[in-house]
């Protein structure tokens, strides 16, 4: 099925975050941000700390305004002002999990409250029997016990706690989920442990995820299509096989050189790109995304996009 053909259940249009400094010039985190997420599929989106990743995320949960631009859930503006019922339809149905699952549990309350913390707000059981019987199933849906409602998140190891998170997300039976880095904190033993289980609660409840993350070697295992982001702007977009198969846009290389290869002997010997934005056309002319191939875009100039034909062309014919 090509993109065009796929339901769109939220778009990021032209979207600009920007925030307050205190002096006369604001600091523009987030850049005309453009692109579509469609139903059931796990869009990334990656870059180094500082690239507004998180920013837009939180924009999409409405915790951070957009300064321009709108963003669009299930054909429905979400951004700006909108009514207290269409606020509460985003929150129910947009969850997210955060990067710290210590700091973002509630240490003083139980499990058993921080997991039925959503179900209290929307009234979303019919009685008390019913409440704990949802908060059971839902921490056996992330490997949890029942007997574990009546801890505390310290006495939890850190995936453990991380479980609490997802399960604290889906009881609300959300259709879309916001990972925001969920498993940079977590041991390198436990992370392929929480992508798998998030894998399978998305193929059993058909949700769509925007995983934000820094390490492509983890979007790789996880997404269908990856945005890669830059100082707020939105660089390249490319399905995840033709991301790592075809990398065109001189930060997406770079990102990708300091992924660790598993042989010694290659890691030992190759060198590291450093993006140098210096080396972009600087002749002034507006970027903008264009698409290079089916589904894959770039943000670039046309000089850049000339450039960038000839470079994909090349690496289709040594490729095959």
């Amino acid at each position: 099925m090509s993109n065009k053909d796929r339901e769109v259940i939220l778009s990021i249009k032209h979207v600009d975050i920007s925030f307050d400094t205190g002096h006369k010039k604001k600091f523009v985190a987030v850049k005309d941000a453009n692109f579509d997420i469609y139903k059931g599929e796990t869009f990334a989106l990656v870059g180094e700390s500082g690239s507004g990743k998180t920013t837009l995320g939180r924009a999409i949960l409405r915790i951070n305004p957009c300064s321009a631009g709108e963003i669009i859930f299930e054909g429905k503006r979400i951004s700006g002002k909108i009514s207290k019922a269409e606020d509460r339809n985003v929150i129910r149905n947009i969850q997210m999990i955060f990067q710290d699952p210590a700091a973002s549990l509630n240490e003083r309350a139980t499990i058993d409250y921080c997991v039925s913390e959503g179900l209290y707000n929307f009234h979303l059981y019919e009685n008390e029997a019913d409440r704990s019987a949802k908060v059971d199933k839902a921490l056996n849906d992330v490997g949890l016990l029942p007997e574990h409602k009546s801890r505390y998140p310290h006495e939890f190891s850190g995936g453990q706690r991380q479980r609490v998170g997802i399960a604290r997300a889906m009881i609300m039976d959300p259709k879309f989920i916001v990972a925001d880095e969920p498993i940079s904190a977590l041991d390198v033993s436990i992370r392929a442990q929480v992508l798998n289980l998030m894998n399978k609660l998305k193929a059993e409840r058909n949700l769509t995820y925007l995983f934000i993350a820094h390490d492509l070697s983890v979007v790789r295992f996880i997404a269908d299509r990856i945005a890669v982001i830059h100082h707020g702007e939105i660089v390249e977009i490319a399905d995840s096989e033709t991301l790592f198969k075809y990398p065109i846009h001189p930060y997406t290389t770079a990102l990708l050189s300091t992924v660790p290869m598993p042989d010694p002997i290659v890691e030992r010997t190759r060198t590291h790109i450093v993006y140098d934005p210096s080396k972009l056309d600087q002749s002034g002319e507006e970027r903008e995304m264009r698409e290079l191939r089916p589904g894959h875009f770039l943000h670039c100039t046309s000089k850049e996009f000339a450039e960038y034909e000839e470079k994909i062309a090349q690496m289709e014919k040594e490729q095959g």
